[in-house]
């Protein structure tokens, strides 16, 4: 590479991160959900005469850009939340993407001329699978009821599978006209799950290892970044799901991450993975807006209007299998969570379960998909229709993620669909029950040490009841810290510390909360113990 193509990498990354953080401003001026303005942003600015065209390249998505985010997304995920409702989530994964692979598969053919079975076979499952970056990424800032959001969640990062199961099966039909049978396709979606969750697994119980004999921000922050990268790409090696291999990583490290993190470490490692995939998200979205002049140009022998009509009528389509597809389903996975597992849920409801079928966004992997398809057949030639595919991939995209995006919060509001409003009853009993673990620590040693530092243990007890009040909200006089005998002050805060950490991990542990509260309390935990002890604070006041 010479140094005036490192030169043009260098101006193509820096406009794009200009734009990233222009449009992520404005998306906070305006309070809409930044990808939405992402993508609307790169859009227009894809038609802008002089702006240099930036082509999205597959290989980059699906290899570079796509592991650290599902990593960063399945981190993020309560393992609690994820298996309630694997049920749910599975009959979304699976089943809706069956039925939506096949109802494009005949449906599309009723409207594009042109389009035979096997080509909307490819079509569906090109635009099946849901996007894990697009459904994380508004879903929480718009407010969707928590249950919604764990199932969409679950379902993004799970659907990948079939949906690139389908996607291959129906490149195999065209390219060498064969039919795979049912057999077929059941060994090789178990191939897929199975030997990617296998490598998932395997990959985190090694880094795992590691981690515990590690105690190095930088190293450790380095590690984290090689983890997606070595699961994926061992998966994929073996012909196995690569995204369900960084998934399974992903939620298996997360779990054990209380064990092998050091709070600065913890602290460090949050605040870089933070900014990664706020500027990896960015990237996407902003790529996908500029796209349209590239699938603009390969399109050939339509009008403006009968391509808008197209895209309409195609996004249409797929909103509408999904609406179909999650009444029913909800009910069914209701009946098997119930009488099966016994798990005991409220029935769902016509509001959340339409909510839900409206949330189905896509993002750039329906894209790269569209894409990465072959531009010959085995035959050499041309591969029927795929400029249209492509165009259609992007307007599901376009309305999908901006459309349905935008009128998400009417919708909820309109239907009351939302969680009623009030504290986080679980977050504040995990609090009550902290509080009073470290009280009852301190007690026990105070029998242990000698008279002298009663007056240390009765100042840290009067603490951490005034903070127990106001978590009970009982009133409690506030004390100061005597500054007395300093170094066992700071030995006993450390620690209350931990014993407040090793009990919010016992309570998640025990499913008494999730994930998502325990690394909230973690947090608060890691920046007390980042900060001066009570002893240091007053040694440097002394």
């Amino acid at each position: 590479m010479g140094y005036g193509s490192v030169q043009a990498v260098e101006l193509v990354f820096l406009l794009l991160m200009l734009f990233v953080v222009a449009f992520g401003v404005l998306a906070r001026k305006l309070k809409i959900p930044y990808p939405i303005v992402l993508v609307i942003g790169g859009t227009l600015l894809g038609i802008i005469p002089g702006i240099p065209r930036i082509a999205l390249n597959p290989d980059v998505v699906f290899y570079v850009i796509l592991p650290p985010l599902l990593y960063a997304a399945a981190w993020e995920t309560s393992w609690r939340e994820f298996s309630y409702n694997l049920v749910s989530i599975l009959l979304l994964a699976f089943g809706l993407v069956s039925f939506t692979v096949i109802g494009v598969a005949f449906g599309a053919q009723w409207i594009f001329p042109g389009f035979e079975w096997k080509i909307g076979l490819v079509l569906g499952a090109v635009v099946a699978p849901t996007d894990a970056l697009a459904a994380t990424s508004i879903a929480q800032r718009i407010g969707l009821p928590k249950r919604i959001t764990d199932i969409l969640e679950g379902e993004s990062l799970v659907n990948d599978a079939t949906g690139l199961l389908a996607l291959e099966f129906g490149i195999s039909i065209l390219l060498k006209n064969e039919t795979p049978t049912a057999g077929d396709a059941v060994l090789r979606l178990t191939y897929l799950i199975v030997a990617g969750i296998a490598v998932g697994l395997v990959t985190g119980w090694i880094v795992n290892w590691i981690e515990r004999r590690i105690d190095d921000g930088p190293i450790e922050i380095a590690i984290s970044i090689l983890v997606p990268y070595a699961a994926y790409f061992t998966a994929d090696a073996l012909h196995a799901s690569g995204v369900l291999a960084v998934v399974a990583c992903g939620l298996y490290l997360t779990r054990r991450s209380s064990e092998f993190f050091s709070p600065g470490v913890r602290l460090q490692a949050w605040a870089f993975w933070d900014a990664l995939t706020h500027i990896l998200n960015g990237l996407v979205f902003v790529l996908i807006g500029l796209q349209l002049h590239y699938v603009l140009a390969g399109i050939q022998g339509y009008s403006l209007g009968m391509l808008v009509l197209y895209g309409a009528l195609f996004s249409g389509l797929v909103i509408t299998l999904r609406v179909i597809w999650v009444f029913p389903g909800a009910f069914v996975a209701q009946w098997i969570r119930t009488h099966i597992i016994h798990q005991n849920i409220r029935p769902p409801t016509a509001p959340g379960i339409l909510v839900l079928g409206w949330a189905g966004m896509r993002g750039v992997i329906a894209l790269a998909a569209a894409i990465a398809l072959p531009q010959t057949l085995a035959d050499g030639s041309p591969f029927p229709q795929r400029n249209l595919i492509v165009f259609l991939a992007f307007g599901v995209i376009l309305v999908t993620l901006v459309g349905q995006g935008l009128t998400l919060p009417w919708l909820v509001r309109v239907l009351r669909a939302s969680d009623p409003p009030g504290p986080n009853l679980e977050e504040e009993a995990a609090r009550r029950e902290i509080l009073q673990a470290a009280l009852t620590h301190l007690e026990d040693s105070r029998k242990k040490a000698e008279t002298e530092f009663d007056a240390i243990y009765e100042d840290l007890a009067r603490h951490y009841r005034q903070r127990l009040a106001a978590v009970t909200g009982k009133d409690e006089t506030e004390i100061g810290v005597s500054p007395a005998h300093q170094k066992h002050l700071s030995r006993l805060s450390r620690d209350l510390l931990r014993v407040e950490r090793q009990t919010a991990v016992r309570l998640r542990n025990e499913g008494q909360i999730n994930d998502e509260t325990l690394r909230q309390l973690e947090y608060e935990l890691d920046l007390r113990e980042a900060a001066p002890t009570p002893a240091e604070t007053l040694q440097s006041r002394s």
